[in-house]
């Protein structure tokens, strides 16, 4: 296993891998930079951008992406933080996780074409301040890409691994870490190996992007936009932008000019003038560190600058203003491949290739949900964050019940002293846990037991305390589904195969599908020509569409479901699709379909009402075609709402589903009116 480090950073990605004897920053695809492109060390970037061009065929990723398309998306990691965030490429529209799986996917492509290398795994890294959901939406996006997540490092202490290591030196520092897209500032402690994150402190959405736009604005303050520019136009200025504060690092002088040819003179004085409140606001959080220790910043042993921002000159004077000191110079600690670099040497710390005394941490606590009198739920810390590994824990627990026959185990990762419902807590994952028959609370106590590995592997075994029978015995190598889920590789196709601009993708060859082209098309109002209306799925309903009734032993199907979201997706590419179903379908499917159903929710794959709406599912299926203007997906004739939504007995408003060996067919149905028959469950 070749050992090896990913910066995934918001503006540029840097790989680089431990050979034996040194580390190695990788070059991936930066061979072909144009001229003005090619500054020191900029061919060990890849862009995390993905992009089209008419002239090529698939999505472009890295330099090519950033120039060469005429429309790209940037910042693919920044979308991370937010839930459900989506970009839109040649009129399609993805989930940024699957944007940024592709630039995974294609830093790993390179590194095998140019470096002679293989990245199959790697010690992939995030912001010191990023949540426990941004944390679970890079280590996905890394899963999709190919690369499986041997550990998620912060990005503070991946750079104080390289600076300590090629330094040799202890003590306390301080890490400036500004890149293209957040801010963070960590004091950490270096003694014998061990690196402890003292204090953290961030600004989310404060980097070069905001930076951009100030030069932006001083540009169109003095050539201001006279016409509307074309998308190629837009993005040639956004380089030439951003390409011009990267000068004005070396440059006393830029010439920047717009789309409509005219010119711009900017000096580095007034750059620095421009963006002085915003460096302002980074130096808040190096204050709260420093307050939150109650440290001086004389007691700190070294300042390490990394991010493309902490290099402007302004920003590096006023930081060794504020603190007083020498900062550490770019030789010393790159600012650009720092943090891939200590990456890769924790990785090759893992493998046992150094004679190095690192020693690697889990960052956040690992543990489960339990739930106390009136329902309210806590998270039950199992292994502490700053744990050395391997870790290996256990705590005891009941049943809140009697006579289960299983129960869900939920593995959750976060910080125990906030809400389990805040955003620095996410859920892993569900494993099921099976006794051997119906149980008393007592008779069901188990002691639960986690070991958390070098390799950042969990294993999860929970042991019944009145036997000693082990009742679950799972080691948890990739969090959520195993595998990615059809949607995902599908839509990660599309990306892959978008063609500058075409808005149809990829059709997976399966029989169903060449079976169901052959079939009549559904009416007009759905036809690509047509606007494209959003279709709204009552996704509980299709789950029972080849089952029989609740009161002969049917139950709903999520494989059914997701098999009719995707040939819908299929039938109709280019729309948006969005599912809901009932609260209860969790507990309706498979025991063994139960851990998907959740893990589609908590993806927001499929959505679902609150607790106690009255109406279950159906209401927030007719609310949101109401609200969208949407078309709704079902067999179900909502005869109780028809009266306040007589939109539903309208033609072109609803879609009826079929199934048959497999082929699914959608076609315009009118409900008829109140009083037929409701859902067979």
């Amino acid at each position: 296993m070749t050992s090896t480090g990913i910066d995934f950073g918001t503006t540029n990605s840097v790989a680089a891998q431990w050979n034996g004897e040194y580390v190695e920053v990788l070059e991936l695809g930066g061979h072909g930079l144009d001229a003005d492109w090619r500054r020191p060390g900029f061919e060990l970037l890849f862009p995390s951008v993905a992009g089209v061009s008419s002239g090529r065929k698939g999505a472009l990723f890295g330099w090519e992406a950033k120039l060469r398309s005429e429309e790209a998306v940037e910042a693919c990691k920044r979308m991370l933080r937010q839930e459900q965030e989506i970009v839109t490429l040649a009129s399609r529209r993805f989930a940024a996780t699957t944007a940024a799986a592709g630039v995974f996917r294609s830093m790993a492509q390179a590194a095998e074409q140019e470096s002679a290398t293989s990245v199959e795994s790697a010690v992939v890294t995030v912001p010191a301040n990023a949540t426990g959901a941004a944390r679970y939406r890079t280590r996905e996006a890394a899963r999709y890409g190919g690369i499986s997540v041997r550990a998620l490092l912060n990005e503070p202490t991946a750079a104080a691994i390289s600076y300590a290591h090629d330094i040799e030196d202890e003590g306390q520092f301080l890490v400036f870490d500004w890149g293209g897209g957040t801010m963070d500032s960590t004091i950490l402690l270096h003694e014998n190996g061990f690196f402890d994150e003292k204090a953290s402190r961030g600004v989310s959405k404060l980097g070069g992007l905001e930076i951009d736009a100030r030069l932006r604005r001083i540009v169109l303050e003095r050539a201001p936009q006279r016409r509307e520019w074309t998308p190629t136009e837009t993005r040639i200025f956004a380089l030439a932008i951003e390409q011009a504060k990267i000068r004005l690092s070396s440059e006393d002088t830029v010439r920047i000019s717009t789309p409509e040819g005219r010119s711009v003179e900017i000096t580095q004085a007034e750059f620095s003038a421009a963006i002085s409140d915003l460096i302002d606001q980074a130096l808040l959080p190096v204050e709260q560190c420093l307050a939150a220790l109650r440290m001086n910043p004389g007691e700190l042993d070294a300042v390490l600058m990394i991010g493309g921002s902490s290099q402007i000159p302004a920003v590096r004077e006023a930081v060794a203003r504020a603190l007083d000191c020498e900062l550490v110079s770019a030789e010393f600690c790159d600012p650009m491949t720092a943090v891939a670099r200590g990456a890769a040497i924790a990785a090759a710390s893992l493998d046992g290739e150094l004679d190095s005394i690192i020693q690697v941490v889990n960052m956040h606590a690992l543990g489960t949900v339990t739930t106390h009198a009136g329902g309210k739920w806590s998270f039950s810390t199992i292994i502490p964050r700053n744990q050395t590994l391997p870790q290996e824990r256990q705590k005891t627990y009941t049943p809140t019940k009697d006579h289960l026959s299983s129960l869900q185990v939920e593995v959750w990762e976060g910080d125990p002293d906030k809400p389990v419902d805040h955003p620095d807590n996410v859920r892993l994952t569900v494993l099921t846990l099976e006794y051997d028959r119906p149980c008393s609370k007592e008779d069901g106590t188990f002691e639960l037991d986690y070991v958390y590995t070098k390799e950042g592997l969990l294993e999860v075994r929970a042991t019944l305390v009145r036997t000693g029978k082990t009742v679950l015995d799972e080691t948890v190598s990739a969090f959520g589904i195993a595998g990615t889920s059809p949607e995902v590789r599908w839509e990660l196709e599309a990306l892959l195969s978008l063609d500058g601009g075409a808005t149809a993708g990829p059709r997976p060859p399966t029989p169903a599908a060449v079976a169901a082209a052959a079939l009549p098309p559904s009416a007009p109002l759905l036809e690509t020509g047509e606007s494209l209306r959003p279709l709204i799925v009552d996704g509980s309903n299709l789950a029972w569409i080849s089952s029989p009734r609740r009161q002969a032993g049917g139950r709903p199907s999520f494989a059914t479901l997701l098999e009719g979201f995707a040939a819908l997706k299929r039938r109709f590419p280019g729309r948006d699709v969005h599912v809901v179903v009932d609260a209860t379908l969790r507990h309706d499917v498979l025991p063994e379909e139960r851990e998907a159903v959740q893990t589609a929710i908590d993806a927001r794959t499929v959505v679902q009402p609150p607790a106690g709406t009255q109406g279950r599912g159906d209401a927030l299926v007719i609310e949101l075609a109401n609200e969208a203007d949407g078309i709704v997906v079902t067999n179900d004739n909502f005869a109780p709402f028809q009266a306040a939504n007589q939109w539903l007995r309208t033609e072109g408003r609803v879609l009826g589903a079929t199934m048959s060996g497999g082929i699914w067919v959608f076609n315009p149905r009118v409900p008829p009116a109140s009083g037929g028959i409701r859902h067979l469950r």
